[in-house]
């Protein structure tokens, strides 16, 4: 008897422990579906233009935001190409990185700097229409002269970081500027 009655409560939980699976992968389906179909993109992963195939990039030699750019681009099937009439134009000029002293230690030595990186950038679409833009970004940075080694590798992701952060920027624009 007790087997029995058992059995029936185990049957009971199972089957309301599939509607409530069943329940909860109906909601999370249906909030990713209302998600998709907003628009919602997560940062940094929009899509480009659907009439943008090609894409000519004009840069100084060995410029690191440039082939960032390219890889962008090409990851998101746009082939950067030579430059020709008919096709849009990304002129990538020469980066600037200045440094401000923020703060002084209380034996006078720089204990904080803030970097300003600035990137001048160009964009000439298929008709020949023109638009210039300055990306500027600034980073804060602790200096501390007993870490010395430490904070030269820090410096350099800073700088990498901050011209992934241009190149991202110079994607937004760019979308921005050949959708009108």
């Amino acid at each position: 008897m007790y087997l029995a009655s058992y059995l029936a409560l185990l049957r009971t939980n199972m089957v309301h422990s599939a509607y409530q699976q069943a329940a909860r992968l109906f909601a999370i389906s249906a909030a990713l579906f209302l998600l998709a179909g907003c628009g919602f993109h997560i940062r940094g992963n929009f899509q480009v233009p659907e009439n943008l195939t090609q894409v000519a990039i004009n840069a100084p030699a060995r410029n690191e935001v440039a082939k960032n750019l390219r890889d962008a681009l090409e990851l998101r099937e746009v082939a950067v190409v030579p430059y020709k009439l008919g096709i849009p134009l990304i002129e990538i000029g020469e980066d600037k990185l200045d440094r401000r002293i923020l703060s002084l230690s209380s034996s006078g030595q720089v204990a904080e700097y803030e970097f300003i990186y600035t990137l001048p950038v160009i964009f000439t679409d298929a008709s020949g229409r023109v638009e210039q833009q300055t990306i500027q970004l600034t980073r804060d940075y602790q200096e501390d002269p007993n870490f010395a080694l430490a904070k030269t590798r820090e410096f350099e992701l800073i700088i990498s970081e901050m011209r992934r952060d241009a190149v991202q920027r110079t994607l937004i624009l760019m979308n921005q500027y050949l959708r009108n």
